[in-house]
């Protein structure tokens, strides 16, 4: 079984209140993933767990999306943990790069895991689900129950959650 890669850009998934300034900040280290992975799948994985950017998606551009793509090579199936704002671009940018072997599913959360743990762990773990029980390659969006292709699931920011397009 070939290793996952857990790609972690930060985004929401790694926010964290900070009670001193009042404002969110997204944390430089990988350890919202490492505790899912221990309470949810008791190490029970073959996965790598790498940082980079640790940025507010907002703030990621092409330059940090090529970055992305360099650290992606030696893997199949990757997962990036992404702000849920721009993972749409970051995945259109990876879609026509990558290897032709390689399925890429970004997702993240809407609220931060430190007010609400659910949603990370739903959303990766449906992520992961997916790349163990599928053999599709390309790149795809997992997000509140729904794993589709980047082009068919998109960011509803009234109703504030991922949706199929029509």
């Amino acid at each position: 079984m070939n290793k996952i890669l857990i790609l972690n850009t930060g985004g929401t998934f790694n926010k964290k209140y900070c009670e001193i300034s009042g404002t969110l900040k997204v944390l430089e280290d990988n350890s919202n993933i490492e505790l899912i992975v221990k309470k949810a799948f008791r190490n029970n994985l073959n996965l790598d767990i790498k940082g980079i950017l640790y940025k507010d998606s907002l703030a990621i551009n092409d330059i940090n999306r090529k970055e992305i793509l360099k650290n992606l090579n030696s893997y199949k199936k990757i997962i990036i943990i992404h702000g849920t704002d721009t993972m749409d671009m970051t995945a259109h940018f990876l879609a026509n790069k990558i290897k032709k072997d390689q399925t890429i599913v970004l997702t993240g959360a809407m609220h931060p895991f430190s007010i609400d743990v659910l949603e990370a762990v739903a959303n990766f773990s449906i992520s992961l689900s997916f790349l163990n029980q599928d053999n599709k390659t390309g790149v795809y969006i997992g997000m509140h129950g729904l794993v589709k292709e980047y082009t068919k699931i998109k960011k509803n920011k009234k109703l504030g959650m991922f949706e199929c397009q029509k």
